[in-house]
C-alpha cells in the first residue's frame, strides 16, 4: 500500500533518514521506534502528504484516507461529542448534502401539483437511506463511547471543548481521529496524554482496527499489544524487523553479536594478509603473491559495526538522610473548596518503598500525589512528615515550570535545589552530559528543546535535588526508551521511597513491589497485578477496594499473603542486585584508574629522557610499576567477569 524507494528526509541542513526503502502492506500494524529526534514524527508527516522527499521517492494508492491526531489544540466551541462526532468526513460531508436536498425539496413543494418536485423527494430519501447505512443514526453514540474509552465522564460530552485543559483537548484531538473512516491510522506518541485506564482501551480499540496502523510510541508493552512488525531509525537508518518489540530487541541483540563476531573474524583476516604483504613486499619472486592479496583485501566487504548510540547512565545520589517513617497520613480527607476527591485516606510511606498507585480517569491520583509532595493541605486529619524529608515531585505539568529563554545550565542552577549550589559549572555540565545534554546544548533556550528533552532537563534538575522521596506523576511522558529504561534502573537502585502514577506498564513492574487503587474516594491496597487491573477495568469495578472488589468480581487473584510473599521475593531479589551494580561501577572505576596509570607508564617508557640516567633506577621503577598495574587489571577484569555474571544470573531469575 505504501511504498518508500530510496527516500531521504531532511530538517534543515541535518539528514534524519538517507536511502529509506520499505514497503508497509493494507492492514499491517507497524511500530516506528527511535531515539527523540531521529525523524520518526517527519516520517508520518511525509507519508501524509505534508512533505515532499529530498531525494528518493513515495507511493501511496490515490484516494487513500488516512486519519492522524490534529497536534494543536482546538478554539472551538462544538461542545465534545459533536466535535468528536464531526471526525467522521464521510458523515459530515453527507449531512450537508441532505440539508442541501431537503431545501430543494421543501423549496419544490409548491410546484408538486404540476408534477414537479418527485425527483428531489427520490434524491433525498435515497440519501438519508445512505445516512442510515453509514451508522449515521448511532454516529453520536458512537462519539461518545470513543470520549468514554479516552477517559471523559459523561457530564464532559455536552461541555465545549475550548473549556479543558490542554491534555484533554489532545484526548479529544485522538477520539476524533479514531472516529474518522480510514484505511491508514497515524498515531504519534497517542499515550502521552493517558491514564493507564485508557491506554488499556486504546490498545484493545488499535487491536480490532482493521486499517493499516503506523504507531510511533516508546511505550514497549503498548507495541507488543499492538503491532507485528517494528521499523527502526537509527542513525540515519531505517530497518524493518519482523514481530512486536519484545521481537526487534532480540533480533537486534543478535544482530549486533553476529555483526561483531564478523568484524573480529575479517579484522583477524586482514592483519595475517597484510603481514604476509609487509614482509615479502620487497622480494620479487613473491611479488605475483603480494599482488593477489593485495587485491584480496580490496575485494574484502565493508563491513561497519552495528550503530548503537550513546545510552544514558547515571543514578540518584544517596540521600543525605533517610528518616523513618517518611510520611504519615491518619484519616486524611482531600479535594478542592467545598467538593472532596478523598476521604479517610491512611497511609505511611517508609525509605525503601515502591508504590504504585492505580486508578481509574478522575479518580484522585494526582490529588493524592499533591498532598503527598505537600502542595495541597489536607481538608481533614492529618500529614505528619519528618523533619529531613526531602521530596523530589515531578508533576504532569513539570514541562511548563521551565523557563522558554532559560538555557539548561541555567534552569539546572536556577530550580536544582541547595544540593547542587556548591556545585562549579565543569560538575553542573557534566551532570547535564548524563541526560544527553553535552557541549553548546547547554547553553541553548529551552524553547528549542523537544518535549523529550524538556523531559530529560526536569529529572536532570529533580535529581540534582537528592531527594529521599520521590514521587513521579506520569514522568515517562515525552521520554524515548533508552531514557526510560535508565529511569528504571535508577528507581531500582534508589535508597529512598518512590510513589509513582503512570501508564507505562513496564515502569510500574519494574519499579513497584505493591499497588494503591484510588477508586470511590477511598485509597486501599490492590492486591493483584496490572493483568487483574486491567480485568478489574474491564468489568467496569468500582469498589474502593482493590482486593477485595477484584475478589467480588470474580477474578482468579492470589490472596494477599500470597502477594505478599511474591513481592517479598522481590525485593529480596531487588536487595541483591543492588550490591553487584553497585560493585560493578566500583570496578569499572577502578580498571579506568589503573589502565590510564599504565598508559602513562607506557609513554614515559617510550620517552628516551627515561634511560638517560646511568643507574638506570628510574626504568627498573616504571617497568616494576607496569607489571604490578597490569597483574591488577587483570585481576580486577576477573572480578569484573564474575560481577557481570552474577548479575545476569540475578535478571533472569526475577
Amino acid at each position: 500500500m505504501l511504498t518508500l524507494a530510496g527516500v531521504r528526509l531532511r530538517r534543515g541542513p541535518q539528514v534524519l533518514i538517507d536511502e529509506a526503502s520499505c514497503g508497509i502492506f493494507r492492514g499491517e500494524k507497524t511500530g516506528i521506534v527511535g531515539r527523540n529526534g531521529c525523524g520518526k514524527s517527519t516520517l508520518l508527516a511525509l507519508i501524509r502528504g505534508e512533505l515532499a522527499p529530498d531525494a528518493g521517492e513515495y507511493r501511496a494508492p490515490p484516494g487513500l484516507a488516512i486519519a492522524a491526531v490534529a497536534q494543536e489544540l482546538s478554539d472551538t466551541g462544538a461542545t465534545l461529542v459533536e466535535y468528536v462526532r464531526g471526525g467522521d468526513l464521510e458523515l459530515a460531508a453527507l449531512e450537508v448534502e441532505m440539508a442541501a436536498a431537503a431545501g430543494d425539496e421543501s423549496g419544490s413543494r409548491v410546484n408538486r401539483a404540476a408534477g414537479h418536485g418527485a425527483a428531489e423527494g427520490t434524491r433525498l430519501a435515497m440519501l438519508h437511506g445512505e445516512y442510515d447505512h453509514l451508522g449515521g443514526y448511532a454516529a453520536r453514540s458512537r462519539a461518545a463511547q470513543l470520549a468514554a474509552g479516552l477517559g471523559f465522564s459523561p457530564d464532559d460530552l455536552e461541555r465545549p471543548v475550548r473549556q479543558f485543559s490542554g491534555g484533554l483537548q489532545m484526548r479529544a484531538n485522538l477520539a476524533r481521529a479514531l472516529m474518522r473512516r480510514s484505511d491508514v491510522l497515524l498515531l504519534d506518541e497517542p499515550t502521552n496524554h493517558l491514564d493507564l485506564d485508557a491506554v488499556l482501551w486504546l490498545e484493545s480499540w488499535l487491536k480490532s482496527y482493521a486499517g493499516t496502523l503506523l504507531l510511533v510510541s516508546h511505550d514497549r508493552e503498548f507495541l507488543d499489544g499492538v503491532v507485528g512488525r517494528i521499523l527502526h531509525i537509527e542513525g540515519g537508518r531505517l530497518r524493518s524487523y519482523a514481530g512486536d518489540y519484545s521481537a526487534f530487541e532480540t533480533q537486534r541483540a543478535a544482530e549486533a553479536e553476529r555483526t561483531q563476531a564478523m568484524l573480529a573474524g575479517q579484522a583477524r583476516e586482514r592483519a595475517r594478509v597484510e603481514s604476509f604483504v609487509t614482509r615479502f613486499r620487497a622480494q620479487a619472486s613473491k611479488a605475483r603473491q603480494v599482488q593477489s592479496r593485495l587485491k584480496w583485501l580490496a575485494r574484502l566487504p565493508d563491513l561497519a559495526s552495528l550503530h548503537v548510540e550513546e545510552g544514558f547512565e547515571w543514578e540518584f545520589a544517596a540521600p543525605a538522610k533517610l528518616p523513618f517513617p517518611l510520611l504519615t497520613l491518619r484519616h486524611m480527607a482531600a479535594g478542592y473548596g467545598d467538593r472532596r476527591v478523598l476521604e479517610d485516606v491512611c497511609l505511611g510511606v517508609n525509605p525503601g518503598d515502591r508504590i504504585g498507585i492505580l486508578g481509574r480517569n478522575g479518580a484522585g491520583k494526582s490529588t493524592l500525589m499533591r498532598v503527598l509532595a505537600g502542595q495541597l493541605q489536607p481538608l481533614a486529619g492529618s500529614m505528619e512528615a519528618a523533619p529531613d524529608v526531602a521530596t523530589g515531585f515531578f508533576a504532569q505539568l513539570e514541562l511548563e515550570h521551565l523557563d522558554a529563554e532559560g538555557t539548561a545550565l541555567g534552569e539546572l542552577e536556577r530550580r536544582g535545589g541547595a544540593a547542587q549550589a556548591r556545585w562549579t559549572e565543569l560538575e553542573r555540565r557534566n551532570h547535564l552530559g548524563r541526560f544527553g545534554f553535552r557541549g553548546e546544548r547547554v547553553f541553548e533556550p529551552t524553547r528549542r528543546f523537544s518535549g523529550g528533552e524538556c523531559a530529560r532537563l526536569a529529572l536532570a534538575i529533580l535529581v540534582a535535588r537528592k531527594p529521599n522521596l520521590l514521587l513521579l506523576d506520569e514522568p515517562t511522558n515525552h521520554l524515548d526508551l533508552d531514557m526510560r529504561h535508565a529511569l528504571l534502573v535508577a528507581l531500582q537502585d534508589f535508597a529512598g521511597a518512590v510513589v509513582i502514577v503512570s501508564h507505562d506498564r513496564a515502569l510500574l513492574r519494574g519499579a513497584c513491589d505493591r499497588f494503591l487503587l484510588v477508586s470511590g474516594g477511598a485509597v486501599a491496597p490492590f492486591d493483584g497485578d496490572l493483568e487483574d487491573y486491567a480485568a478489574w477495568l474491564a468489568r467496569g469495578a468500582g469498589s474502593a477496594d482493590g482486593g477485595s472488589a477484584a475478589q467480588a468480581d470474580g477474578l482468579d487473584v492470589p490472596s494477599p499473603a500470597s502477594r505478599r510473599e511474591q513481592r517479598r521475593l522481590e525485593a529480596e531479589a531487588r536487595n541483591r542486585l543492588t550490591p553487584l551494580r553497585a560493585e560493578q561501577r566500583k570496578l569499572e572505576q577502578r580498571l579506568e584508574d589503573l589502565m590510564a596509570e599504565r598508559q602513562d607508564i607506557e609513554s614515559r617508557l617510550a620517552d628516551p629522557a627515561t634511560y638517560a640516567a646511568a643507574d638506570g633506577g628510574e626504568q627498573r621503577r616504571l617497568s616494576a610499576r607496569h607489571r604490578e598495574l597490569s597483574l591488577g587489571i587483570t585481576t580486577l577484569e576477573e572480578r569484573w567477569l564474575d560481577v557481570a555474571a552474577a548479575l545476569e544470573t540475578a535478571e533472569r531469575a526475577r
